[in-house]
């Protein structure tokens, strides 16, 4: 019966009589806008927003797996930490859906066999060990601390995000996909950035109205979730955007604004230069009202890599930028903190010496593979350290901690041996800007630990994309060579 009055209807919509067409198109208008309605009545007007948006993203997605990696990518920079208005055992949260869809819909082009090969590359099985090690880290670890369903949830992000590799060198095949997934990631940056300085620049009051809009979808409100340095409300304010954290958001100004600097400076960039430009003041902008050392110091490094390989102008320019950073009077508050952090007199980095020393101490006492993800096996110690490495080392031990290096090598090597072919301008500056941000991350993980937090996971996810898009770049520049009997990276 429903599908019989579903055709008739159907049959209004495209009647030859204009009258009855036009009452038909009036009905669905109404019935829409009365749906509409009530979901913006019943569960407000972010909530619907996101509901829209979640579905015009699974209709997307349902297309192909490449717009998966786009879903990724918008939900990572724009909004990492939304959730959904309901429970499942666990509140899922946009980027769980993103990241499920994608990985579904990747995994069913194999059960079809609409697609058949399947790329490792030349570190995808270092991945796959790494991946190996982290799951044995996490069953080891069940010995002495019993996982919650938080838990389970945050390690299985984690486990997803790593197998985004595999997705990213198998849909990205094509050089029109790696420069669509490259933008995208430009723009989702860009976006990210111009949130964090608007966030910055409004009156406060204006800034936790917003936030308080956003607490909706899971995001921490009142005037308690914006960050100041040493959490005092009379210094300086950091930036946050939508990353909640102003760390993270530096961290993902690191990955973004490497690679845009690197598109500045590129004979044939993306974009029009004018808009590359616009795009790396507001990252810049962003990552200096962050007040991130770390990231300040990882962006530094990753565009020195890049000016070192290629583009000297950018070590001219970053000396210039060095020199009035230090200079400006508008500037001399940063630099004060800078100085301090430094030279270890400020209270932020004498706790970090002292979660250093505890890390070290955790680690001598379980060098191999670590505690797990969960809990220790003794109350005084605890999991947690800004840093990327002492905190892998926690949980994996010195093994998964080696075999991380060695990916990471192997990684950058196979980037290095790529522009010594010297590939066409777009896939040059694309393996640099992959490179650099690399770089630069690296070097931000020694004092920060958003890339393998748990807590964090759409920077985890953002880093194997990362990753996948610099892999399937190498790919493009063996199958743009002359020379006959190149193999797929």
């Amino acid at each position: 019966m429903v599908s019989s009055l579903f055709g008739r209807f159907q049959a209004l919509l495209v009647h030859p009589d204009p009258r009855r067409q036009r009452r038909a198109i009036l009905a669905v208008l109404i019935l829409v806008g009365v749906i509409i309605g009530l979901v913006i009545g019943l569960a407000g007007p972010a909530i619907a927003l996101a509901l829209v948006v979640v579905a015009i993203g699974g209709g997307l997605v349902i297309r192909s797996p490449l717009w998966g990696l786009v879903g990724i990518v918008a939900v990572a920079t724009l909004l990492p930490f939304a959730t959904l208005p309901f429970k499942i055992g666990f509140t899922p949260t946009f980027l769980n859906v993103a990241v499920f869809a994608t990985l579904a819909v990747w995994a069913f082009t194999y059960a079809t066999r609409t697609e058949t090969r399947l790329e490792v590359s030349a570190i995808g099985g270092l991945v796959a060990l790494f991946l190996g090690l982290a799951v044995l880290a996490f069953a080891l670890g069940l010995r002495h601390a019993r996982p919650t369903p938080n838990h389970l949830r945050q390690f299985l992000e984690m486990v997803l995000s790593i197998i985004l590799f595999f997705v990213v060198i198998n849909t990205v095949r094509t050089r029109a996909q790696l420069v669509f997934l490259a933008r995208v990631l430009m723009l989702g940056g860009t976006a990210a950035a111009a949130f964090g300085v608007l966030f910055y620049i409004l009156p406060r009051e204006v800034t936790v109205w917003i936030l308080n809009r956003l607490t909706r979808l899971g995001y921490p409100g009142g005037f308690g979730a914006l960050r100041f340095v040493n959490d005092d409300p009379d210094g300086l304010m950091r930036a946050i955007g939508t990353s909640v954290d102003p760390n993270v958001l530096g961290g993902l100004m690191v990955l973004v604004g490497v690679f845009t600097a690197t598109q500045a400076a590129a004979t044939m960039p993306l974009f029009r230069r004018r808009w590359v430009l616009l795009m790396l003041g507001l990252q810049g902008l962003c990552l200096y009202l962050t007040i991130s050392r770390g990231s300040m110091l990882g962006f530094v490094i990753g565009l020195l890599a890049i000016g070192i390989l290629r583009y000297r102008r950018l070590v001219l320019l970053l000396g210039l930028g060095g020199l009035l950073f230090f200079v400006l009077p508008l500037t001399q508050d940063y630099v004060q903190h800078l100085l301090a952090g430094f030279a270890g007199q400020d209270r932020a980095t004498q706790m970090r010496f002292g979660e250093y020393r505890d890390a070290l101490t955790l680690i001598s006492r379980y060098p191999l593979f670590g505690v797990g993800f969960v809990g220790t096996p003794e109350i005084g110690l605890y999991i947690g350290v800004s840093s990327l490495y002492l905190l892998m080392a926690e949980e994996m031990g010195l093994v998964g901690l080696s075999v991380f290096l060695l990916l990471m090598a192997a990684f950058v090597n196979a980037l290095l041996v790529a522009l010594r072919r010297r590939p066409q301008p777009p896939l040059e500056a694309l393996l640099l800007g992959v490179l650099g941000s690399m770089i630069g991350l690296l070097a931000a993980g020694v004092f920060d630990h958003y890339l393998f937090n748990l807590t964090y996971p759409h920077m985890t996810a953002l880093l194997w994309v990362l990753i996948g898009l610099g892999m399937a770049t190498v790919r493009q520049t063996r199958s743009s060579q002359p020379a006959t009997g190149a193999r797929a990276a």
